[in-house]
C-alpha cells in the first residue's frame, strides 16, 4: 500500500505545482489579480472604439484620444467607497502634472460609469463637480449602449456585480492607455498621485 501511495502522492504534487505555475503565469504572479495584470500588460489590447456620452451630454469615443496618454477608471456616481478614492486620485494627478510642468497635453482622464440606468449627464456632472472634473481634459462618461459597456469591461478586465442594496461590487484600478490607444498598464487605485503621474510620463 505504501508503494502505491507514494507514486500517487508524487503525481498529485506534480499536478498541483503545474497548475500553480499555469495559474500564476509561470510563477510570476501569485494571485489572480496579479496574473490578470501581467496578461493585459503583455498583450496590450486595443481599447474598443465605442460611443460614450460625457457630463455635458457630448458624444465621443476613445478614438478621440489617439496621440494622447489616457488614464481610465470605472465608477458609478452613487458609489460610497472606492469611487471617491479614485476621484481624489485623479484630481491629485492633474494637480501634480500641472505642478511638474506637464501642461494640458500631458494626459487626459476618463471616468467611465458602468451604471447607465442611473448615470445620465446631470448625475455625471454632479459627480465630476465633486472633484473639479471638466471636459475635455477630464470626462465623466457613460457608454451609449449596453454592447459598448460590455466591450469596455471585457477589454479592461473589470468585474461588476450588483449588490442587494442597489449598488455594485467592482474592481478598483487605474488604467494607463498609451498614445496608440492600447492598454499599457494597470495601477492600484490608492497609489500616490506622484506614482500615477510618473506612470503617465513613462508612457509619454
Amino acid at each position: 500500500m505504501t508503494r502505491g501511495f507514494l507514486p500517487l502522492l508524487g503525481l498529485v504534487l506534480a499536478a498541483g505545482v503545474a497548475g500553480l505555475g499555469w495559474g500564476t503565469d509561470g510563477f510570476r504572479a501569485v494571485t489572480t489579480e496579479g496574473a490578470r495584470r501581467l496578461t493585459i500588460e503583455h498583450r496590450r489590447p486595443a481599447i474598443p472604439d465605442v460611443a460614450l456620452i460625457d457630463q455635458d451630454g457630448a458624444r465621443f469615443s476613445p478614438d478621440a484620444y489617439r496621440g494622447h496618454v489616457l488614464l481610465v477608471e470605472f465608477i458609478y456616481t452613487d458609489c460610497p467607497t472606492i469611487c471617491g478614492t479614485l476621484g481624489d486620485e485623479f484630481r491629485q494627478v492633474l494637480d501634480r502634472l500641472r505642478h511638474d510642468g506637464g501642461g494640458a497635453g500631458q494626459a487626459d482622464l476618463l471616468s467611465i460609469s458602468f451604471d447607465p440606468a442611473h448615470d445620465d449627464p446631470p448625475a455625471l456632472r454632479a459627480y465630476g463637480a465633486r472633484f473639479g472634473a471638466a471636459a475635455p481634459r477630464w470626462r465623466i462618461a457613460v457608454p451609449a449602449g449596453a454592447a459598448g459597456l460590455r466591450a469596455l469591461l471585457k477589454t479592461f478586465g473589470v468585474v461588476v456585480i450588483a449588490d442587494p442594496l442597489g449598488g455594485f461590487i467592482h474592481d478598483g484600478a487605474v488604467f494607463v492607455v498609451d498614445r496608440a490607444g492600447r492598454l499599457e498598464r494597470i495601477l492600484d487605485p490608492d497609489a500616490p498621485a506622484a506614482v500615477l503621474a510618473q506612470a503617465v510620463r513613462a508612457v509619454s
